[in-house]
């Protein structure tokens, strides 16, 4: 048994591994898109409509990444 005030999170460790998995991967995926983005830029010349793609792409990406630092934060604190 438990101690009083103890709370039993074994059920949470493996969502919160997944999440910071999870994380990684849209941090990642977010970095790619910010390096595909700046080596048009310095090729020059480029395509606007695909800059503008990876701009949309890259701050869609960096927003999941965020909400899920959230969620996890939120799951540590509890």
């Amino acid at each position: 048994m438990s101690g009083a005030g103890k709370r039993d999170d074994t059920h949470l460790r493996p969502v919160k591994t997944f999440l910071t998995l999870l994380i990684g991967v849209f941090l990642l995926a977010t970095l790619g898109v910010l390096l595909a983005g700046v080596a048009g830029l310095v090729r020059g010349g480029g395509n606007p409509q695909r800059s503008n793609a990876l701009m949309r792409w890259r701050v869609i990406l960096q927003a999941i990444a965020l909400l899920l630092l959230a969620l996890l934060m939120s799951l540590l604190r509890s």
